[in-house]
């Protein structure tokens, strides 16, 4: 990563109003109109589908196999974030894991509290079931909020029986919803993307009279035995860091394969800025290979 690079970002982190001073309608198109100062190629094609009331869009690029999907959940702390908003980097997932990927509107709160986000996610994943995709060549990958809700939607699959997918990819994952690990302090002011106040303001939002410590809405204290392989995604500044630290270290306890990427100078969610940064692009193409090799032939 040249400094260059990184200033530029910090620059337009520093531009960005602090999360929960806009008003929620603002909140969204903010985050919209930032994802799409990145174009999708026009190689890449954009098909909308209704799976099963859910809407979705297939992001599909040049080379990818017709019978191989990943389900991306976006981040944006239940609240916020859309399709719109993460095109470009469901797109970039699509192009190096040789898979389609399916981006859903899951409802957001605070029209939708929990579960309705693990609803969808679920109800979605049953629809590309019943598309044909066979469970071992689809993976569930999502960042931030979005890690959260693919390892909750697993969680959710497992506990109803339902065949699980090949693999689970979790980037930079908001799965402690209690706000009390102890990096939400101690990495405050490395982090130049989420503050303490606005991550407290989101989980108020989706919880609403849940309790934090709910493993469906707190992933960190669910027994993740059972689970497909996990591949998660940290940078060293993210207030979020102890988040990806306990999930890997209780899949691990549950005796599930797990990989835990740790970037020390890194933030959250650095993929989706891989127009700009060498690192985000990386990182991208790591998963993409990753999943390459879970995906049942």
């Amino acid at each position: 990563m040249s400094k260059q690079q990184l200033d530029k970002l910090l620059q337009i982190f520093e531009r960005q109003p602090p999360l929960g001073s806009l008003t929620l309608e603002e909140e969204r198109r903010t985050l919209d109109e930032g994802g799409a100062r990145f174009a999708v190629p026009a190689d890449v094609a954009l098909e909308p589908v209704d799976a099963r009331g859910v809407k979705a869009e297939w992001l599909v690029a040049p080379g990818t196999r017709a019978d191989r999907a990943v389900l991306y959940l976006h981040g944006g702390g239940y609240v916020i974030g859309s399709i719109k908003s993460h095109r470009y980097l469901m797109q970039n997932v699509s192009r190096h894991s040789g898979a389609r990927t399916l981006g859903i509107d899951y409802r957001l709160a605070p029209e939708h509290p929990f579960p309705a986000a693990i609803e969808d996610a679920c109800t979605a994943y049953q629809w590309l079931l019943g598309e044909g995709f066979a469970p071992g060549r689809i993976a569930i990958a999502g960042d931030s909020a979005g890690g959260g809700l693919t390892l909750a939607t697993l969680l959710r699959l497992r506990d109803e029986g339902v065949a699980l997918p090949a693999a689970g990819v979790l980037i930079s994952p908001w799965a402690d919803l209690t706000g009390q690990a102890d990096a939400v302090r101690t990495r405050a002011a490395s982090d130049p993307m989420v503050k303490p106040d606005g991550l407290f303001s989101l989980a108020r939002h989706y919880l609403r009279d849940t309790d934090p410590r709910n493993p469906l809405a707190s992933p960190v204290f669910a027994d993740l035995t059972g689970l497909p392989p996990l591949l998660i995604h940290v940078g060293g500044r993210e207030i979020l860091y102890d988040d990806s630290v306990t999930v890997a270290a209780n899949a691990a306890k549950g005796k599930v394969p797990v990989a835990l990427v740790d970037e020390p100078e890194l933030f959250h969610v650095w993929h989706a800025f891989a127009p700009m940064l060498d690192e985000g692009q990386r990182a991208i193409e790591q998963i993409g290979g990753w999943l390459h090799a879970r995906f049942q032939p």
